[in-house]
């Protein structure tokens, strides 16, 4: 009789253990998606009426890289859970051979932002959200997204 309670001891050791690890194992899981959720993310959506290459430059507190985007294509980058008050995100794209454009977007923690290019690479007011225009402006010296 003693033996049996001693392996009913040491089985509820084993199950707080296991429910001890999975609550541990849980816990992290919900912190790294509560982290990738809250991280604020960009969408630039090109338009499928386009006939142009795009080059895009994305540069997100001094990390700089640059791709290209089809005509129907999307490109995103994420900015900072905790931007510090130099935090900045600047996103420039243009025709391979042309003018450059450029807007600086002011990311929203727990947020995609969803911004649209016409057909021509302007920064479609119709289709981004008049939220989201609120958080970007026309880069210092640099032509008018929105309009040229």
């Amino acid at each position: 009789m003693h033996h049996k309670h001693g392996e009913q001891v040491s089985l509820i050791i084993n199950v707080r253990k296991l429910k001890l690890r999975h609550a541990v194992l849980f816990a992290l899981i919900a912190l790294l998606t509560a982290w990738y959720a809250a991280t604020p993310s960009v969408v630039i959506h090109y338009s499928k009426e386009a006939t142009d290459e795009l080059r895009l430059v994305w540069d997100t507190q001094h990390q700089i890289h640059r791709e290209r985007m089809l005509p129907g294509e999307a490109s995103s980058d994420v900015g900072h859970l905790f931007p510090d008050e130099d935090f900045f995100m600047v996103f420039f794209w243009g025709p391979i051979k042309g003018h450059m454009r450029c807007i600086d977007i002011t990311p929203k923690r727990w947020a995609t932002l969803d911004i649209y290019l016409t057909e021509s690479g302007r920064v479609d007011i119709n289709k981004t959200s008049p939220a989201i225009i609120e958080r970007l402006k026309k880069c210092e010296g640099e032509p008018d997204p929105f309009r040229h």
